[in-house]
This record gives structure tokens, sequence and C-alpha cells, in this order.
């Protein structure tokens, strides 16, 4: 591969007006084909198999009516009651609303001062145009707001309009710009791997909307692709143009470096890419539909951020000639050297004393791991939301003036044609008695009397710890056969149960590709399995960190939330996917170096001081511009990707110091040779990699079991 990866670069910087015209062309081409032929973006949450989809299933085919969205229009008297005419003549306006299938005017709050209206459509959510559905909300309810009182809006059509982003996208950028200028003091090298990035997120994102074409993709799975894209397309190019400045500055002209950059950084940015890759393809496995469409939409991204740095970076490269270097290293003989005599000094301090270190980072790290133990996920609500927010004032209307379960009301699907109409009063009578339970509703029965829907109303707000033991209990005791729960807290406690089930089975594919991959890149058997570990474990320390900011409330107010929440539902398998992936760019990036000392010299511990220390600043560097980029993010309004940016900038940064700096060099320090062990019989069958793109040689002092050409016939059976 690296033979292929040489010819490409080389070629690129001879002819780099080709290349460039060609990824302007192709940039152009997927955004017009994207908005001509694009999709719109739209949440897909069924969970098969589960009660609360068995109950929606069983209400869009028999009670449409009550399948749909909802919306609840919260009326607020600042003086007195709310005039109950006024509410009705709301309601009549609200009747006359596209798509609504039913209104219903609840009876006064506990005071008479706040009322609801609760709207219902005829189709999901996910179906409706959240913006123009509210602004038509606004509009039949204006005789209200006329009138004096507060009017507030919650339910599942409010909570759909996503806050406008892009200010995490501009602060990402900004800030990696300011690194990389402080990191090459040149402003053409800083600007280029942020142009070659944004070229291959430009080509992504329009490759989603044309998913979107095709395929239900998420509403939040753009910002996620954009955020892991933007990182790794920037670290990406950041590792190849520091070894095309190398080659520069060793006295190579610039399509030969650019060559030699591409066949050897480029190589390593491929494997990387190629595990950030297959640990997204480790989302498959949730069976989520919302979960399958953004590891596709974020693998999509870092595929075409891969493919600009190795194809349109050594372009680009050749057309800036030495202007990427500062002025006064292009003098003749000057020399530029990534190597960081600090690092190494701490390297090889760490490697002669790796107990005392190794026990102190272990600590420090399960340490930090342990807050994990008492996670709770859930999906966020409105009660989430900042205090100026007109669902969050819905929430808190309803909860003063109904109690908090009015947030949450569960809807009990009833089979007519399982359960005889004659036991419904039972049930009512069933339900009520639950603890738990609040309030029971009348049975509605659908048109031609096949179904029927009860309305409970739970004592608890629908992120209440006991709300899901409700569900529990409800099931358990007062459902016949044929009846079913719906509603967003029973589907909440369904997905949360669901990603916590499939968690193992992805966490075991995505570690077990990626050490099989490793394993070939490396042609060893604990390299690979010691990165397995030291990723988990920073990952794990990353969920205890997230379990501390936001559910026990150490960061929540900082990141603009109102109070402590729970860790979204969503986070664990997206986090984990995402994380392993990116962590595993630094170690093939590290370990690469390192071998290629190793099979250099041929000495097993010397070889780890002088990886890291060629290393240690372009790592650094990278290190710094993800975690500028993901914390960026945690400014983003949706909760999800508020998280997930804490969540991996805190990853990235235990990584690239506590992982990289301790663990590393301590563990390779014990393990010596056999870091490099492999079996015989593996060495014979598994095909040749070279993953630094040397030419193969072993260097004059590498053992029999260092690999190269010949590795096969001279390792010694270590099996």
């Amino acid at each position: 591969m690296s033979r292929l990866l040489y010819r490409l670069g080389k070629a690129a910087a001879l002819r780099p007006w080709r290349f460039v015209v060609a990824w302007l062309v192709i940039v152009g081409a997927v955004a017009g084909l994207a908005g001509v032929a694009g999709g719109s973006l739209h949440d897909d949450y069924t969970l098969a198999g589960t009660g609360s989809q068995k109950a929606t299933d069983l209400l869009r085919e028999r009670f449409p009516a009550m399948a749909g969205a909802d919306a609840r229009v919260v009326v607020h008297a600042r003086s007195g009651t709310v005039d109950q005419a006024k509410l009705g003549a709301a309601a009549a306006e609200l009747r006359r609303l596209p798509q609504v299938s039913a209104v219903e005017p609840a009876p006064p709050g506990r005071d008479g001062v706040t009322a609801l209206i609760t709207v219902q459509y005829g189709v999901p959510v996910t179906d409706l145009e959240p913006g123009p559905t509210l602004d038509e909300l606004r509009g039949a309810t204006g005789n209200l707001k006329a009138a004096g009182y507060q009017v507030e809006f919650g339910g599942q059509v409010p909570e759909n309009v996503t806050a406008p982003g892009g200010v995490a996208e501009v602060i990402g950028i900004v800030a990696a710009l300011v690194i990389l200028l402080l990191a090459f003091g040149s402003v053409v090298a800083a600007g280029l791997p942020l142009a070659v990035a944004l070229a291959g997120l430009g080509a992504g994102v329009s490759g989603i909307t044309l998913l979107a074409a095709f395929t239900d993709v998420a509403t939040t799975a753009p910002t996620l692709a954009i955020m892991v894209g933007l990182g790794v397309g920037i670290d990406y190019a950041l590792f190849i143009l520091t070894r095309h400045r190398e080659g520069l500055a060793a006295g190579f002209d610039v399509p030969e470096s650019a060559g030699r950059a591409i066949a050897t950084a480029g190589q390593s940015v491929v494997f990387a890419g190629g595990t950030v890759l297959l640990a997204l393809c480790g989302l498959v496995l949730s069976r989520i539909p919302v979960f399958m469409t953004m590891g596709f939409a974020t693998g999509l991204v870092v595929a075409a951020t891969m493919l600009s740095a190795v194809t349109l970076l050594p372009a680009v490269l050749g057309l800036a000639g030495t202007r990427v270097l500062r002025r006064r290293d292009r003098a003749a003989g000057a020399t530029i050297s990534t190597d960081s005599p600090r690092v190494r000094r701490w390297a090889e301090h760490v490697g002669r004393h790796p107990w005392p270190w190794l026990g102190a980072v272990l600590v420090l790290m399960l340490a930090l791991a342990a807050p994990a133990l008492g996670m709770r996920t859930w999906p966020s609500d409105s009660s989430s939301e900042p205090t100026s927010s007109t669902v969050r004032q819905a929430y808190d209307l309803l909860a003063d003036g109904y109690g908090d379960g009015a947030n949450g009301p569960l809807l009990v699907a009833v089979d007519l044609r399982k359960v005889e109409a004659s036991a419904l009063p039972g049930l009512g009578e069933r339900l009520a008695r639950t603890r738990g339970v609040a309030a029971v509703a009348q049975p509605r029965l659908s048109p031609d009397r096949s179904a029927a829907v009860v309305v409970v109303t739970p004592e608890y707000g629908p992120q209440d710890a006991e709300a899901p033991r409700l569900v529990d209990r409800i099931r358990a005791d007062a459902l016949p056969p044929g009846a079913e729960i719906a509603g967003l807290t029973a589907s909440y406690t369904d997905l949360s149960r669901m990603l916590s089930e499939r968690l193992w089975p992805v966490i075991g594919a995505v570690v077990a590709t990626s050490f099989v991959l490793l394993m070939l890149v490396f042609r060893s058997v604990l390299a690979p399995l010691k990165a397995a570990a030291m990723n988990l474990l920073s990952i794990g320390a990353a969920y205890g960190v997230l379990t501390a900011v936001f559910q026990w409330g150490w960061g929540a107010t900082l990141l603009g939330l109102p109070h402590s929440v729970p860790v979204s539902s969503f986070i664990l398998l997206l986090m984990f996917a995402v994380l392993f992936g990116v962590s595993m760019d630094y170690e093939v990036f590290l370990l690469s170096r390192v071998r290629e000392e190793w099979r250099r010299t041929g000495d097993a511990r010397g070889s780890v001081p002088a990886g890291l220390a060629a290393t240690g600043r372009v790592i650094t560097s990278a290190a710094l511009i993800m975690v500028a980029v993901f914390l960026g993010f945690a400014l983003d309004p949706s909760l999800v990707i508020k998280q997930m940016g804490v969540g991996l900038a805190v990853a990235v940064a235990l990584d690239a110091t506590l992982v990289r700096l301790v663990l590393v060099p301590a563990t390779m320090a014990l393990l010596g040779r056999a870091n490099w062990w492999l079996p015989r019989p593996l060495a014979r069958v598994l095909p040749e990699f070279d993953p630094h793109g040397g030419d193969g040689a072993p260097g004059p002092g590498a053992p029999e079991g260092a690999d190269g050409p010949g590795a096969r016939e001279r390792q010694p059976s270590q099996a």
C-alpha cells in the first residue's frame, strides 16, 4: 500500500491543479445533487418487539387519531382564573389546524389559574415540520395572548423544534486555527489542514443529505458527523503535513517529500480512519434505526475527510511549495525536528520506574471512572431546557397546576378483539389502585370500536427515577393480554433498557474487530491487546466524568443547564463507538513510530522514548485541536451533542496525557521484546503491512523476531 500511496502523493504534488479541480468538481457535484435530490432528516425511533412499540402499532392501525404527535397548550392567568369561554374559542381554532385529529380541553388545574388544551395530531411528530407547526399553534391561540394570558407550549411538537446551531463549529475552527498557527508559525501551514478538512467535510455532509433521500437519517446525525469529522479531518491533515515538513527540511524536493509523507503518515491515516469506521459500524448491532443512521452518517464524513487527506492535501502541498515552512526554516541547511527532548526524558524516566507510575495512573483513572457505577441513563425531557424556553415554562406550569405526571401521561392501548369491552371498567379500577398513579381517565373507543385508549396520569414526572418502575408495575399487575402502554415514559423505559442490553454486544464486536485490524497492522498480539485495554480505561473514565458533571451537577450550570440531569440514553453507545475509533487514531500514530524505531534499531526499550519523542509535539497539537473542537460542541443546545462534546473532550485529553505519557511507556517498558510477539502460526498466515511506509528492512540490531521481509521464515517459535 505504501508504494501506491507514494505514487498517488507524488503525482498529486506534481500535477496539483488536476486534483484540486477534481475535488472542486466532486464537492460541487455532490452539493448540487444534494440540493436537488437530497432528502430531509427524519428520526426513526422504532423499537421493534417492545411493549411501547406494540401499543403504538395498535393505535396506528386501529385508532390513528390517538397514535400521532401531541402538543400541549398551557394557559396561565396572571390574575384571577382562566375564562372557559375564551379557552373554548381557542380550542375551536386549534381543531381547524392541518393534521389535527382531536383537541381536548382539560378541566382547570388545582387553583383554576392554569388550564391545559391537548392537541392530538394524526401523524407522528417526525412527519411534521416542527417550526411551522409551532407557528400555527401560536396563531390559533393568539386570542388568549391578546386577552393577557400567558400561553406556553409543550409536548412532542414544540420539543422537536431545534434551536439554531453553528456556534460550536465556528468555535472549533477558530480554536484549531490558533493552535495550528502556534504549532507551525506559518499561516499557510496552519490553513492547509483546515482547508483540506473542510473540503472533506463538505463532501461528507452533502452525502448525508443524499443518504436521507433513501433512508431515514436522524436529525442529530449531521451535527455528530461534523463534530467527529472536523476533529479527525484536521488531525489527519496535520500528521501528514508534519511529515512533509520534515521531508522538506531533510532536503527532498516538494513532490518527493509529499509522496513520502503520504506513503508514511498517509498510510497511518488510512489505518486510523479504518479503525474509526470499524468502530462506527458496530452501531449496526444496536438494531435501532436512529443509531444505525448516526453511524452511517458519521462514517461517511470520516471517510470523506480521510480521502481528502491522502489525495487533496498532497496537491495543495505541491501548490504551497516551501511556504509551509517558516521563513527562517527555508534557509539552506535549516532543519526541522519534531523530536521533543522533554518527552524523551520523561518517557525514559517512566521506563526506569514503571510500576509506581503504572499504579498511580491506574488508581487515578479508576477513581475518575468510579462515578459511572452509579450512572443513570434516561433521555432528556423539557425539564432540562433553559427556564426561558416555552417548553420549560409549559412544563413548570403543568407541574404546578396538575402535578408532575401531567408532563408524561401514559396511554394504555387495548385491543378489543382480545379484551372484552366489558372488562374496561375493571381495567380502569386496577390502574387507579396501582401505586404511583394519580388519575385515570374514562376509556376512549376507536370509531370502529376495535380498540380503546385509557389515559393514565402518573404521580411522577417523566424524568423521575420512579417513572420506569411505575411502567413495570402497570405491566405486571394491571394489564391483561392484549393491552400495552404507549406514551413518552413507556417509550423511554423500553429505549433505555434496549440500549443497556445491546451495549455489551457492540463493545465486544468493536473491540474484537479493532484488535484484529491492529494485529494485522503491527503483527503483534500484545500491542493491540494493550491498546484496547487502555482505550476501554479512558472511555470508562470519560463515562465517570460525564456522570459527575451532568448527573451530579458539578458542571451542569456552566454548560447552560438549569439543574443536574441524567446521562442521555443515547450517549453510551454513541460515545463508545466514536471514542474507541478516535482513541485508536493516536495509538496507531504512536505505535507506528515506535515500531519504526524498533525495526530500525532492534532496541525494544529505547524505541519507546524515541517514538514518543518523535510524535510528542504533533500528537499534543492534534489532541489540543480535538479537545477544542469537542468542547465547542459542549455549547450546542442539544443535550445529546452537549454530553458527547464533553465526554469526547475528556477522553481525548486523558488519552493524550495519562495514557500516552505514562501508561504506554510504563507497560511497554515492562513488556520489552514481548510488545512485538506474534506466534509463528499467525506470522505465517497474516499478510504483511507496513503502517509507517518504510522500506521494510529491519535495522542492523533487529532481532529475529522483528518483522520485515523474510520475517515469516526468521521469526522464532514463541507460541
